[in-house]
């Protein structure tokens, strides 16, 4: 018999989401901007998915590491973002935080609850900014409001 009780949300390892956002960030490709941003997402399976940014000659068809790590994990079969961790700096020096852009953003609330979906903005694993997606994403438009 099924349950239509909710999951609790998978314990959210840090270290191993900024980690994994830190090992990801030499794939970056911007050699345009050479501003290279890496992404882990953690989704409600508790598996983690990485995502880099990856800029094109035609500028537009590039994409930000948020993104494609969201959807790589959407790829996969997951629909539940519970967490992102966020890198990137200079020619792939992280000296400070990188929050996402306004279309990260709303990428992230399509997949997310805003209120305890957790975004962190890392220089390393011991010195990073931890917010909710509410806060970085206030009075947000999401799927319930199609319904």
């Amino acid at each position: 018999m099924r349950s239509n009780k909710p999951k609790p949300a998978p314990e959210l390892d840090r270290d191993a989401l900024i980690r994994a956002a830190l090992d990801a960030l030499p794939n970056a490709y911007a050699p345009y901007s050479h501003f290279t941003v890496a992404a882990a997402c953690q989704m409600g399976s508790g598996r983690i998915y990485t995502g880099v940014n990856v800029e094109n000659a035609s500028y537009p068809a590039g994409t930000c590491a948020e993104r494609t790590a969201i959807f790589h994990a959407v790829a996969e079969g997951e629909r539940v973002l519970t967490a992102v961790a966020i890198v990137g700096g200079p020619e792939y020096i992280v000296e400070d935080y990188c929050p996402p852009c306004g279309i990260c953003r709303q990428v992230m609330r399509e997949f997310a609850d805003p209120e305890t979906c957790v975004v962190i903005l890392a220089k390393s694993v011991w010195d990073y900014k931890e917010y909710t997606l509410e806060q970085l994403l206030p009075e947000s438009f999401g799927p319930e409001a199609l319904e």
